[in-house]
């Protein structure tokens, strides 16, 4: 078993399932259920809080993801009906909210004229190269959405997996987001619900321990970790 993997179950034991994408209670997919999402407002709404926790926690994202709802606006044709500064204030609790408006309206329109079920058809990177191309989706925001919306195996990478891998010392933290990619579809064997999980248990893990300044003498990957080791090294040197 590599280190990848070996990491994997230590978080998985630690933590338990995550159950990622956390949706609303309006949705008919619970929580803590992993097959796929149960209606196109499913898959909508797994689609619009990819775009909405861009630059915000999803603590934020849920109160606006509860607004979209409570306004009947989890459905592309509701989206483009709205005006644009209306959806702004709607949405402001998740941040930029101006350009996320926008963005959303983009997503709305591009939806509203593409059946779900053709891109349910598409090859993993088919479907995530017709993502990239439509303005405000980046790697991270379109990989969600073909993990978590479509349910296609695809290794999601945000900055905490930088954070916590490169302090490993597994990765280098001036890695691009392609490259970090690789590294783990190297090593993992391509597995929806590992990726859908592992993904999860790295942002648990990083906002439980592996902060920006990390609780490393609390850590439970510290005996494995290049930073700590260095941290105990230059404490013992400063000391001896």
């Amino acid at each position: 078993m590599n280190k990848i993997q070996t990491i994997y179950k230590t978080l998985h034991k630690t933590y338990g399932p995550q159950g990622w994408w956390p949706l609303s209670k309006n949705s008919l997919y619970s929580k803590h259920h992993n097959g796929p999402p149960k209606s196109n407002r499913d898959v909508f709404e797994i689609i619009v809080g990819a775009i909405l926790t861009q630059n915000t926690t999803w603590k934020n994202v849920e109160k606006t993801i509860t607004l979209l709802n409570k306004n009947k606006l989890m459905d592309p044709k509701n989206i483009l009906a709205i005006p644009e500064k209306t959806l702004a204030k709607i949405i402001r609790s998740s941040g930029y909210y101006n350009q996320k408006a926008i963005k959303l309206k983009i997503i709305a329109k591009f939806l509203y004229h593409t059946k779900f079920y053709n891109l349910l058809q598409l090859s993993t990177n088919d479907l995530r190269n017709i993502l990239l191309k439509i303005k405000g989706i980046g790697p991270e925001t379109a990989d969600s959405i073909v993990l978590y919306a479509f349910e296609k195996p695809i290794f999601v990478v945000d900055a905490y997996t930088k954070r916590i891998f490169s302090r490993l010392g597994l990765i280098n933290e001036n890695n691009n987001y392609d490259e970090v990619q690789q590294f783990f579809h190297k090593h993992l064997r391509k597995n929806l619900k590992v990726y859908k999980e592992y993904h999860a248990l790295i942002v648990k893990h990083a906002k439980m321990y592996c902060h920006k300044k990390p609780l490393c003498k609390e850590c439970i990957l510290r005996k494995n970790c290049k930073y700590y080791a260095d941290i105990k090294q230059n404490y013992k040197e400063s000391y001896s």
